[in-house]
């Protein structure tokens, strides 16, 4: 399925009930552009989190894989995969490792995933796959209640994979970048959380978005800055991840930047991210418990 593809399909159905919420905090890191930060979110984040003393899981269901390798996650071990996981060959405890990052787990991820959708399409429960696996999340060694974050890279596109991890989190967390088009898509992608949220996962809510790639030095990167704070309000955190260079050669040594240099920029700027989620949290908690 493309971008463009009635989501209709998949989001009529299933005929089945809808599985329980998992035990822990499942955030989608998503939006259907490629290149705006969604794989370094989800790694620094993850890493960012568990340096504050959260559990977390990340699952990477991208079939390129950039979040296992970006871990240092070899191909060698990835012998269960997500596949393996949303197509019900194996439990998702089955799949997961450890990574070099104290509390910090993974799910990895392999090229069979480009075959999920041609092979569960037709199936009634295609939608519900994660978050039924999600419900094995307790990890054998530390027993109920591992973890308390599990953040779910998605693929650069809505597809089944994609309508997956919003069907199975509670919240849509959506890196952006700044650049010209920033704003292109997002409004298909609220479209899309939107009709998930009245056929799939009710309970689904856009926890916030996160400018990433901003070039201080660049006009406009703050006009960006700007208009997307305008358009989406209090949506934006107040955090901004700023182009930083070893943000980008961290993948590469198959580290967090938060492992690669503590001390850059771009680490204490997930540091800040991590914190404002963890105070969104509470907030979010407050509201539900009033």
């Amino acid at each position: 399925m493309t971008d463009d593809t009635d989501l209709g399909e998949i989001l009529q159905f299933p005929a089945e009930p809808r599985p329980p919420a998992p035990p822990a905090r499942v955030l989608a890191i998503a939006n259907q552009k490629g290149g705006v930060g969604k794989t370094t979110t989800a790694i620094n984040l993850g890493t960012a989190l568990a340096a504050i003393g959260e559990r977390v899981l990340i699952i990477d269901l991208d079939p390129q894989g950039n979040a296992s390798t970006g871990l240092g996650i070899d191909h060698k071990t990835r012998e269960v995969s997500t596949y393996d996981v949303i197509t019900g060959a194996r439990s998702l405890r089955d799949s997961v490792l450890a990574t070099a990052v104290p509390h910090l787990h993974i799910a990895p991820s392999t090229m069979d995933l480009s075959g999920f959708e041609l092979e569960v399409g037709s199936a009634r429960d295609r939608a519900y796959r994660l978050r039924t696996a999600l419900q094995q999340i307790d990890d054998p060694v530390l027993g109920p209640g591992a973890y308390g974050y599990v953040l779910i890279d998605c693929p650069p596109s809505l597809n089944l994979l994609t309508i997956n991890a919003m069907a199975a989190a509670n919240a849509i967390l959506v890196p952006l970048q700044c650049e010209f088009f920033a704003l292109e898509g997002l409004s298909q992608l609220l479209k899309t959380v939107e009709q998930v949220r009245q056929n799939l996962n009710p309970d689904l809510t856009i926890h916030g978005i996160v400018l990433t790639m901003f070039d201080a030095r660049n006009n406009l990167s703050g006009q960006v800055v700007a208009d997307v704070r305008e358009f989406m309000g209090p949506k934006v955190y107040e955090t901004i991840i700023p182009r930083n260079v070893r943000i980008s050669e961290a993948p590469s040594y198959g580290k967090p930047v938060l492992v690669y240099d503590l001390k850059c920029v771009g680490s204490e700027a997930y540091l800040r991210l991590a914190t404002e989620i963890i105070q969104r949290e509470k907030e979010f908690k407050e509201l539900r418990a009033s």
